[in-house]
């Protein structure tokens, strides 16, 4: 099992710094999975037991300069580790305007992900900065356990209004309830809102659109015949779609929400070379 990788593009270091950012703050630990095309980060938290569950895509050759991995065997060639992100972000922010990146694969007391950084120097020798990352190897045995969440068969589909104004929203409302009511229907309306004894607040959002996907390949069948007027409803907690919007780094250029009726909430952030799925599930 081996897996090297190296950036030199400052853009796309910078890049893939934001992204593992945006990681850290939506999970303490996660997988990443390496296959010869993309990196996965991967939070499979059950949903069942009310955790949150997150899908981040990476096309390795838009961030990498040199990509090499050979995974556990020939017809299994893929690598699923376990992580901190947030170490792994702490290591990138040193390469702010770093020559070069290396990432590696070391097994010397521990397995460890080894990131060095190459930074310029006045002389003609360069200094370089190593972290040591603890990573967990996940068996092959339990691979399955962080397949691509399913797509769940949605009431409604429907853009998000701007990620910067939809947080400002919640954080106002964050002060006065845990829980939000998302609501959207076929007619490209959403609403915000909180109920409590004391006060009930509403941010309606109009004309967002609601993505082609429902009728194109017919599969989501729930949203077909279904009144463009009538709202589907998910109670969640306030925190877990706080920290979904302020954990955002990449802007995405797309960005929509699934909502199955009193299920799920799934939001797909797409940026063109990073896709980011998050589900949480609603309260009872």
């Amino acid at each position: 099992m081996r897996f090297r990788a190296k950036i030199v593009d400052l853009a796309c270091l910078n890049h893939f710094s934001r992204v593992i950012n945006t990681i850290a703050r939506l999970a303490k630990t996660c997988t990443l999975r390496l296959t010869v095309g993309k990196l996965y980060f991967i939070l499979s938290d059950k949903v069942a037991n009310g955790g949150v569950s997150m899908w981040c895509e990476l096309c390795q050759g838009n961030f990498f300069d040199e990509f090499q991995m050979e995974g556990v065997a020939a017809e299994h060639n893929e690598i699923y580790l376990e992580l901190v992100p947030e170490n792994l972000s702490r290591a990138l922010k040193t390469a702010q305007n770093a020559k070069a990146v290396k990432i590696k694969l070391t097994n010397k007391h521990c397995p460890c992900l080894r990131v060095a950084v190459e930074l310029p120097s006045l002389s003609s020798s360069s200094r370089i900065v190593t972290h040591d990352i603890p990573v967990g190897v996940i068996p092959r045995r339990l691979w399955n356990d962080f397949r691509e969440p399913s797509v769940p068969d949605f009431d409604v589909s429907i853009y998000l209004p701007v990620l910067k104004t939809m947080k400002s929203v919640v954080e106002r409302m964050k002060n006065l309830s845990n829980v939000i009511v998302i609501e959207a229907n076929l007619s490209g309306e959403m609403n915000l809102k909180i109920e409590t004894d004391l006060v009930s607040v509403t941010t309606h959002f109009k004309d967002l659109g609601n993505p082609p996907w429902a009728s194109e390949d017919g599969c989501q069948s729930s949203t077909q015949g279904r009144d463009l007027e009538s709202m589907a409803e998910a109670r969640i907690d306030i925190r877990k779609l706080q920290q979904l919007l302020a954990g955002q780094q990449v802007n995405p250029t797309k960005a929509l929400c699934n909502i199955v009726s009193k299920r799920i909430v799934h939001f797909i952030l797409l940026h063109e070379d990073v896709s980011l799925q998050y589900f949480i599930p609603a309260l009872a």
